[in-house]
């Protein structure tokens, strides 16, 4: 049976996000939360009744607010505001990302601050407890007034328009309703811009990216330590001493991952009388590089799960006072500087580790056979891999350039400043797959070259790893199509296999 989460004020985590969207767990609103959307539904009525300016309720919406509607206008007000703002366009937004988006957006409901009827809040969980998910196109938003337009495709799917995904067939949103015994929703005065003024499509990408990035931390610092062993580096480097006088916490975490992980190598202890004073970078400041891209995704997560448990959307409801305020909530300029320093962030774990993969794979830096593979020149072995590494580390460069810094006033010049918050973290989630690539990469040059120390034992957290690799992937003895071994490579990595069993040896990494 699928689990249950419970949505309400507060409380939603970065784990519960990914467990609803890749996981399938299924939603469910708290008590409190039906309460309080009750509540403020009450308060709406109440002030449509007595003909109050409300705007997206009885007004127009961005430049057009000016305009009064008429309450016998006001439901189509709400249909034909889904309609004009569905207008995305490129590749559509993965499932996974899409069901982070919903169940973020009944997240918000649920907070009771919002113009919607509690049955248009449960119409929107059963969508997505029955596994509809609407066609949605990844570009549009501007992240100001928050994610309207792809946050419309998914609202139309309520009212039985647009389309949806359902058990891998693409069909008319009706379609997708009816199949499921569902019926549309006829949406009431205010119901439509409370489905889709708000940050969710920004915050759900790029909480979905962090929730990974937070994971790739610590596989960073495994390959790091593994790729030290293999190029006879030291671990003097790691000394608690070192990182005490300069205590940032990531450096200081990554030092005593890294300490620990080769607790124990033989390879290392065997050289540590050679004349080698110093390592190259890549190896003596993978705590201080690794250690800055940690602190800035912990920044990023703290940032993220804040928008995952407020209120977004314009106007606000306040129960307790009964009034209802206009303010700019729905503005995504926290998700968008958020996501842009962890796209610079990251893109540096994959550059550090690219280096590392040349030196693993140049004979004239490492000491070990060019490409890692017997017979060369008949093997090219890890040749291209690692230009496969250099491709992505530079795409990343591109990639990490702040989407934040730049604004398009729209509505007239009425929303004259929004924070492209959404580019910002469709930036940083492919950032992130990128450097997975790369990170895998180095993990497979690093078991490669592993093989090749028959008779002198790693530490206790690196044969750990290399065990977990090479129980799914062989050595590489002579050519085989390596792009398998990379996306096979991929998988362990996210299937957690790597990291629990480096924890089962050494403890809890940090």
């Amino acid at each position: 049976m699928k689990k249950t989460i419970l949505l309400g004020k507060d409380g939603m985590t970065l784990e519960q996000l990914s467990d609803i969207a890749r996981g399938g767990a299924r939603v469910r609103l708290t008590p409190e939360a039906e309460s309080e959307i009750t509540r403020s539904r009450h308060l709406i009525e109440k002030w449509v009744n007595a003909e109050k300016t409300i705007y997206g309720v009885t007004t127009g919406f961005g430049e057009l607010s000016r305009v009064t509607i008429s309450p016998k206008d006001a439901r189509q007000l709400q249909q034909n505001l889904l309609m004009s703002h569905a207008a995305g366009v490129g590749n559509l937004l993965d499932k996974e990302s899409v069901r982070a988006v919903m169940a973020l957006r009944i997240k918000d409901l649920a907070r009771g601050n919002s113009c919607v009827r509690l049955e248009t809040v449960h119409h929107l969980a059963e969508v997505l407890n029955h596994g509809i998910c609407p066609v949605v196109p990844e570009k549009g938003s501007v992240g100001a007034s928050g994610d309207l337009c792809p946050l419309a495709h998914i609202a139309l799917v309520l009212i039985g328009m647009g389309e949806a995904f359902y058990k891998g067939k693409r069909m008319s949103g009706a379609d997708a309703l009816q199949k499921c015994g569902l019926k549309p929703v006829e949406l009431d005065s205010g119901e439509g811009i409370s489905l889709i003024n708000g940050t969710q499509v920004m915050t759900a990408i790029a909480g979905l990216a962090v929730y990974d990035a937070l994971h790739l931390c610590k596989l960073s610092d495994i390959a790091a330590a593994m790729s030290l062993e293999v190029l006879m580096g030291s671990r003097t480097e790691f000394d608690p001493r070192i990182h005490a006088v300069r205590p940032h916490p990531g450096q200081k975490a990554v030092a005593d991952n890294m300490l620990h992980i080769t607790r124990n190598s033989e390879i290392i202890t065997s050289h540590k009388d050679c004349c080698r004073v110093q390592d190259a970078y890549t190896l003596r400041c993978s705590p201080q590089v690794h250690g800055a891209s940690r602190d800035a995704v912990q920044y990023t997560a703290k940032v993220i799960e804040t928008e995952m448990n407020s209120s977004t959307d314009n106007p606000l409801i306040f129960n307790d006072s009964e009034e209802f305020l206009s303010g700019g909530n729905f503005h995504g300029q926290p998700i968008a500087l958020a996501a842009d320093f962890m796209s610079m962030a990251i893109a540096e774990l994959a550059n550090i580790s690219e280096r590392r993969i040349e030196r693993l794979v140049n004979p004239m830096l490492s000491g070990l056979p060019a490409f890692l593979v017997s017979d060369g020149g008949i093997n090219s072995g890890f040749m291209i891999a690692q230009y496969t590494a250099a491709a992505l580390v530079s795409e990343n460069k591109i990639l990490a350039h702040p989407a934040c810094v730049d604004s398009i006033p729209t509505s007239a010049n009425k929303e004259d400043h929004v924070s492209m918050g959404t580019i910002s973290a469709r930036k940083c989630r492919d950032i992130v797959r990128n450097t997975e690539n790369v990170i895998a990469i180095e993990f497979l040059c690093a078991a490669q070259a592993l093989d090749l120390f028959t008779n002198l034992k790693p530490g206790e957290g690196t044969l750990a790893a290399y065990t977990v690799i090479r129980e799914t992937i062989p050595h590489l003895e002579k050519d085989r199509v390596l792009y398998k071994d990379i996306e096979t490579m991929n998988r362990l990595m996210k299937s957690g296999k790597i990291i629990q069993g480096v924890e089962n040896k050494v403890g809890k990494l940090v």
